[in-house]
């Protein structure tokens, strides 16, 4: 599937491409390390590489480039086929791994030793660090650039039969050490790891570096576009130089676009790995994460990261993404989706002391104001109500048109009353509000003409459910948080708060919807990775911080 997207300049390229040759394929790829979750940016490139294909009757493969066996791990690999389906894309038959070519990129590193195109070098890491120079001062060769084929063939044979440790050789490109771009001086192609591989085991202890395997996996695949973010664009001329030496049957195009970069928000693995391991966060899925299994759990829906990814758009410029565009884009979805319940986060009671005590009625609330269709439920209405707090003021200002002694609110759905008392504690702090309710106001029935301004929400005191609330707020307090040398210095400390809350008891039932708003509160759902039965704010009604944000990424 896939959303209609307008022309960004990938697909005006792809589509001329069609033009000069009707018989051209469109064939992608999102080829992921299994070393980490993803999160918003690789949702991005997924968006991107299925719905290019998609709108074109092409194919995309999902790819992982597990070549690095050290950081890698199967729970990654599930963990990211489960966010790829849940973005609502289907790679089909088409899950592939640049482990399932091992022997022929091994075989591709043979081909251009016996071309006289790479070699094997003894140097320690410190002193290939040295020779490679800078980017203002060129590369010098390595004393072992000048082995003879026969002795580089028996020496990369020898690596893979395990005679060497980590570290003591690697297979390096023989290109050009004074090139400008430091991408060509020679670079490394195959490592030796003695460590067990996820998929092969230890059938092999050589592997082969990103930019080697990454180029001849789309070659051998057929992949007609690769496309990548910005920072791969100074290693596209390694990547045609190892497509182009191997002579692979296919030939690939590197088209590169700016990564999605979003304001108050961490996305590098490396950062985020180390806030998991400090517990400064909840592990990869906790819901403050941009991961797309945090934003998940949270409550994001899908549709609304995908409309996220189409507005933000596919550009060659870099920029600083307004996290008030995401939540929008969630907020519009859920708008006009999500039913509407009541629940009070900080309960304040009151009782009725006019109401009959052991009366009951069951008033009629729509479950949505803008769809009828989605039908009413029944409210118990009776003397103790609670309210929130944030709804009464003792020493209210003039345009405080919610709960104030001596004055009136409208409940939702029911009738106005009036506060009579106000009780307090021994330490001055309001526990309860004595009210009166008039029998001539309650809603929809037209019997009084009374008006009052205000109008809150309430759940009955004998008929709520009692419920653990978890209000999320951005985790960082700067806009660019990766720009700090102590990144734990920009955690806002009020990104989590939770709530024991009273919620109405409709939301207790079977049918009871899993992803609702709260009337004034935001929008809600049951955190489905709880054993318990826990709330997410998904989040709020209104951006809160907008003016904030603007001002910081004005700066």
């Amino acid at each position: 599937m896939s959303d209609i997207s307008p022309k960004d300049f990938i697909r005006q390229i792809i589509d001329q491409d069609l033009l000069d040759d009707p018989s051209c394929k469109v064939v992608t790829r999102f080829p992921p390390e299994p070393n980490g979750y993803l999160h918003l940016g690789h949702a991005k490139s997924i968006c991107l590489n299925f719905s290019v294909a998609d709108e074109r009757k092409g194919i995309t493969y999902l790819r992982f480039d597990d070549t690095n066996p050290i950081k890698e791990d199967a729970v990654f690999a599930e963990s990211i086929k489960k966010d790829v389906q849940w973005l609502g894309f289907d790679w089909q038959d088409k899950l592939t791994h640049a482990s399932d070519y091992f022997d022929e990129l091994h075989q591709a590193a043979i081909n251009l030793i016996k071309k006289d195109l790479a070699y094997v070098d003894s140097s320690s890491p410190d002193e290939l660090k040295s020779y490679r120079g800078s980017l203002t001062k060129s590369g010098i060769n390595s004393p072992y650039r000048d082995r003879s084929i026969e002795e580089n063939l028996d020496l990369f044979a020898r690596m893979k039969n395990g005679e060497f440790s980590d570290g003591e050789m690697i297979l390096r490109a023989k290109i050009d050490m004074k090139s400008p771009n430091m991408n060509l001086r020679d670079p490394a192609i195959y490592r030796i790891r003695h460590h067990q591989h996820q998929r092969t085991g230890n059938a092999w202890c050589i592997y082969p570096m990103y930019d080697f395997a990454h180029a001849l996996s789309d070659a051998f695949e057929g992949i007609t576009y690769s496309l990548c973010t910005l920072e791969f664009e100074d290693h596209r001329p390694l990547y045609n130089w190892f497509i182009d030496n191997v002579k692979t049957e296919h030939q690939p195009r590197q088209i590169e676009f700016s990564r999605l970069n979003l304001a108050y928000s961490l996305t590098s693995k490396r950062k985020l790995k180390d806030l998991i391991d400090k517990k400064i966060v909840n592990g990869w899925d906790d819901p403050r994460l941009v991961t797309i299994a945090g934003m998940r759990r949270r409550g994001y829906p899908p549709v609304a990261i995908r409309d996220f990814c189409q507005r933000v758009g596919v550009t060659k410029k870099d920029n600083l993404i307004e996290m008030g565009v995401l939540e929008n884009c969630v907020r519009e979805y859920l708008g006009d989706t999500a039913q509407r319940r009541m629940g009070v986060l900080k309960p304040l009671k009151i009782t009725l002391s006019n109401y009959d005590k052991n009366q009951i009625e069951n008033l009629d609330a729509q479950n949505h104001p803008n769809f009828p269709d989605l039908g009413t439920r029944k409210m118990p209405f009776c003397n103790e109500l609670y309210i929130e707090q944030s709804d009464f003021l003792e020493e209210a200002p003039k345009k405080f048109f919610r709960l104030k002694p001596g004055g009136e609110v409208r409940l939702r759905y029911a009738y106005i009353i009036r506060c009579e008392k106000v009780i307090k504690n021994s330490d001055g702090k309001v526990t309860e509000l004595i009210c009166s309710y008039d029998p001539d106001t309650k809603s929809g029935t037209g019997t009084s003409e009374k008006k009052v301004k205000g109008t809150i929400h309430w759940v009955s005191v004998r008929h709520s459910l009692d419920a653990k609330i978890r209000l999320y707020d951005r985790l960082f307090k700067l806009p660019n948080p990766s720009n700090c040398e102590d990144i734990e210095s920009s955690i806002n400390p009020n990104s989590l708060e939770t709530l024991q809350a009273k919620l109405e008891i409709s939301l207790d039932s079977e049918d009871a919807p899993a992803v609702f708003q709260l009337e004034r509160n935001g929008y809600f759902c049951i955190d489905k990775e709880e054993k318990e039965t826990k709330y997410n704010r998904i989040v709020t009604l209104r951006d809160s911080w907008a003016k904030i944000e603007k001002q910081a990424l004005s700066q």
